[in-house]
């Protein structure tokens, strides 16, 4: 059973220095409220345990996946500065993930393609 299923979700998890996760965390509500206009974003958000951080997100596509990139790169890259990504995961199907290998390959993620399954 193959999907037809576009979506692409990028799995970050964050180590956030101890005395930084107050800041970290402002961050992350300015990144939803940035988020929250893209229109190929179908859900985003953070979770938390100690100084750890998992941003939850998925996109209708490759390319909704790249928008989102450029809007919170500023962002981002504050965020960087104060905790570090532990693991990268991105997953899709394999047309998609192949839109990302390129723009992606600094952040050396994992790539999962996505074989079986829906999204309603």
């Amino acid at each position: 059973m193959a999907t037809h299923d576009r979506c692409c979700t990028i799995v970050p998890y964050f180590r956030v220095m101890k005395d930084k996760l107050a800041d970290f965390r402002e961050l992350c509500a300015q990144m939803v409220d940035k988020t929250r206009a893209e229109e190929k974003c179908l859900f985003y958000g953070f979770s938390f345990d100690g100084d750890e951080a998992h941003c939850r997100e998925g996109y209708a596509d490759a390319e909704g996946l790249l928008i989102h990139l450029e809007n919170v790169g500023p962002l981002l890259q504050q965020a960087l500065k104060i905790a570090e990504i532990i693991r990268l995961e991105v997953h899709g199907p394999k047309e998609e993930l192949e839109k990302l290998q390129e723009p992606l390959q600094d952040l050396k993620p994992r790539f999962f393609t996505l074989e079986y399954g829906f999204r309603r």
